[in-house]
């Protein structure tokens, strides 16, 4: 006779791993309840398929904003309200790159701009494109053979990493700093090989600043196949681009963060949860970060729908403006300091929607420590690494004022093949992974309620 899961999971968690029998009981509560009642999945198809991406600053993110507040209302949350934000506005509007040789045609490339880049105002800018691989490289370059050029920056992803962040943290260089370094040696504006895993064609958009006193040039950004066949032309023969670009920074605007919590039956010290309620202005926002904004409303849910007794105020927050200002983030740490409100921890879901396998933990010792006791708990929900040090951006603010942050830490394998681009959709998100996710995020916050 087979034995139910829930009940062969708790066995697993109480015998072989010997942890207290309430804690184990409490995490299958929580896993049986999210994995067959969840409503992460569907209010995520709800987001991406009837609002779509949802760019700060667009009606489509105005119309999330009503979206998450309803949600959070009926999560059961005891108070929801919305946090006046300022954002800047950047408009994407029609932009095309277009490529020649001497002996060819122009030729229409697939490109994005990358996020907060001033466009050509219209007007076509060509000039002949030279390429570097490295920042290293191009800081050798004098100065007179890249004025009134196309800087192609041609880093690749370091496909060696096991750990995608790594890499991903490592090409972000290029994206961050192309337009300045174009700008400071007299370019016309850069190109950029998309931030991806991936080998297609899919350009990855995401943010860029100019800093201070520099001429702001463009930034656009291609796919791998597109930055392969470049590089390979440009060995043979000289390549003139061409862009053209309707993009740039409309001002700002008054916009909201939507927070809902459950009042903390013992004081009002609060326990953030949390992801970005924005996204770009390509796909629909799915895993980048629709999932971190469902699965943290469903863990105000499965508080409610189990009747667990917090002793501790539980906020989720659903953060504006992460993706090209962090403004959401920032107002949010600055508002819990004016109203010198007492923050026990924060978590933040902004890696996707895949399988937990981690909790990376950015605090002192001692909290990290208790927390790693407790790993034998989450073994049996897949989740075995508590060894990284870093949080989410948009709990930053709350971290510089040593506030214990952290971060979901999914599988990351796929991530940067679909990160800031068209194929970020709900397709490619899998219910039980999702709702897995939900589940260790829950289970987590049920530890520190009770033991904080």
């Amino acid at each position: 006779m087979k034995k139910p899961v829930t009940f062969s999971l708790l066995m697993v968690s109480m015998a072989v791993f010997g942890q207290s029998g309430e804690d184990s009981l409490q995490f299958s509560r929580i896993s049986t309840e999210i994995l067959n009642n969840g409503k992460s999945y569907n209010e995520l198809k709800d987001l991406t398929k009837n609002i779509g991406n949802r760019l700060s600053g667009t009606e489509a993110y105005e119309k999330s904003v009503k979206w998450a507040e309803q949600k959070l209302r009926e999560a059961g949350a005891d108070k929801v309200w919305l946090q006046e934000v300022m954002i800047p506005v950047w408009v994407r509007g029609k932009e095309s790159l277009q490529i020649k040789t001497a002996d060819s045609q122009w030729r229409k490339l697939k490109m994005l701009s990358l996020g907060n880049s001033e466009g050509t105002g219209g007007k076509d800018i060509s000039g002949e494109i030279i390429m570097v691989r490295s920042l290293e490289e191009y800081d050798r370059l004098p100065a007179d053979q890249v004025k009134d050029k196309i800087v192609f920056f041609n880093y690749p992803f370091n496909q060696s990493n096991v750990q995608t962040f790594l890499s991903y943290r490592e090409a972000g260089a290029y994206r961050r700093s192309a337009a300045n370094l174009t700008a400071r040696k007299g370019g016309k504006f850069a190109v950029v090989r998309s931030l991806s895993s991936a080998f297609d064609d899919v350009p990855h958009t995401g943010n860029m600043r100019y800093d201070d006193n520099i001429s702001k040039v463009p930034a656009v950004t291609i796919g791998n196949t597109t930055a392969d066949e470049l590089e390979t032309l440009l060995k043979t023969k000289k390549i003139t681009a061409k862009l053209n670009s309707n993009c740039g920074m409309k001002g700002g605007k008054l916009s909201h963060s939507v927070i809902g919590e459950i009042t903390g039956k013992k004081d009002q010290s609060v326990i953030v949860v949390g992801g970005h309620l924005d996204s770009w202005d390509v796909g629909e926002g799915a895993h980048d970060d629709g999932s971190g904004i469902v699965q943290s409303i469903e863990v105000l849910r499965t508080f409610k729908k189990l009747g667990i007794k917090n002793n501790h105020t539980i906020r989720a927050v659903c953060f504006a403006n992460e993706e090209n200002g962090t403004k959401g983030g920032i107002q949010y740490g600055k508002t819990a300091k004016e109203k010198n409100e007492k923050h026990l921890f924060a978590i933040e879901s902004d890696a996707g929607g895949f399988s937990p396998r981690g909790i990376s933990l950015e605090m002192d010792d001692k909290s990290r420590k208790q927390i790693q006791s407790w790993a034998s708990l989450f073994l049996p929900y897949g989740v075995y690494n508590f060894e990284e040090k870093y949080s989410g951006s948009d709990i930053a603010p709350l971290h510089e004022m040593a506030v214990p942050t952290a971060e979901l830490v999914p599988d990351p394998q796929r991530y940067f093949d679909i990160h800031h681009t068209e194929e970020d959709t709900f397709e490619k998100v899998n219910r039980r992974e999702l709702l897995l996710g939900a589940t260790v995020m829950t289970q987590l916050i049920y530890m520190i309620d009770k033991n904080w």
